[in-house]
C-alpha cells in the first residue's frame, strides 16, 4: 500500500491505525516517510473500531479508507480527486482490480453504472443482501466530514460496507469507469479464512438493511411539530 501511495502525484498523508500491533514493527521505508502518520492502540479493537478512531486523526478534506496488503493505481487519487474539486459532489468512486500471485489482474465492475448517482441511488442496485454489493467500499475518495457521517459499522467484518452505504446514501457522487483499487489475492488475506463465510451472509444483511431504512428515513420530509416548537 506505501509503496503504491508513493507513485500518486498527487500529496496525500497517510494514517496507520494499529490495532494493538507493536508500532517497533513498522517497516523502515514507512517510519522514515514523514506523510506517514500512526495510531498505535493499546490492544485490538477489530477493524471497525480502529478506523473509527483513525478518523479522528485525519487532518485531509478527503479520504479513503484501504487495507495494507493491497494497493492503489498510480493514478487513483489524481483522477478522482480532480472530479471531487470539479464537481463538488460528496465521493468519488472507480472499479477494482483482483491482483492475483502470478502478476496477473481481473477487472471488478461493480454493479452501479458508471456516472453520477443522487444520494441513496448506489443502494438500489444492491437488490438482495446475497447479491453482489453496489460498489467497492474501497474505492471511495469522499469528503472527510462524510465518512465521519457514515463511520465504519460495528461489525467483526464488512465493516466498510455501512461506511459505502452511508457514505452513497447522504451525498450525491459519481462513478468514474477506470481501475483505482488493486484487491491483492493472496493466502493470509481476510477472507481466505475458515471462518469468512459463516458471518459474511448475516454481514451482507445488516449493511443492506441499514441502507434500506436509511434511504427510507432520509426520504421523509422534515415536517415542524406542533408542540409548541420555536
Amino acid at each position: 500500500m506505501h509503496a503504491s501511495l508513493t507513485r500518486q502525484s498527487v500529496p496525500w498523508e497517510a494514517l496507520i491505525s494499529l490495532d494493538g500491533a507493536d508500532p517497533g514493527q513498522l517497516p523502515a521505508p514507512l517510519a522514515a516517510d514523514a506523510r506517514v502518520r500512526v495510531l498505535p492502540l493499546p490492544h485490538p479493537v477489530g477493524a471497525a473500531c480502529a478506523r473509527n478512531l483513525a478518523l479522528n486523526e485525519v487532518r485531509t478534506p478527503f479520504v479513503n479508507w484501504a487495507d495494507d496488503d493491497d494497493l492503489f493505481t498510480d493514478d487513483a487519487m489524481t483522477v478522482r480527486l480532480r472530479e471531487l474539486e470539479r464537481t463538488g459532489l460528496g465521493w468519488c468512486a472507480g472499479y477494482s482490480e483482483d491482483l492475483h500471485p502470478d502478476g496477473t489482474t481481473r477487472l471488478w465492475r461493480c454493479p452501479t453504472p458508471p456516472g453520477r448517482h443522487a444520494a441513496g441511488d448506489v443502494w438500489t442496485y444492491w437488490k438482495d443482501p446475497s447479491d453482489t454489493i453496489p460498489i467497492g467500499p474501497t474505492t471511495i475518495l469522499a469528503r472527510t466530514d462524510l465518512v465521519r457521517a457514515a463511520p465504519m459499522g460495528g461489525l467483526v467484518q464488512g465493516e466498510d460496507y455501512l461506511t459505502a452505504i452511508g457514505v452513497t446514501c447522504l451525498a450525491p457522487g459519481v462513478l468514474v469507469p477506470v481501475p483505482v483499487y488493486r484487491y491483492r489475492k493472496h493466502p493470509g488475506q481476510m477472507t481466505r479464512q475458515d471462518t469468512y463465510d459463516v458471518l459474511e451472509p448475516a454481514a451482507r444483511r445488516h449493511a443492506w438493511n441499514y441502507g434500506r431504512s436509511l434511504r427510507a428515513v432520509l426520504s421523509v420530509p422534515a415536517t415542524s411539530s406542533a408542540a409548541g416548537v420555536v
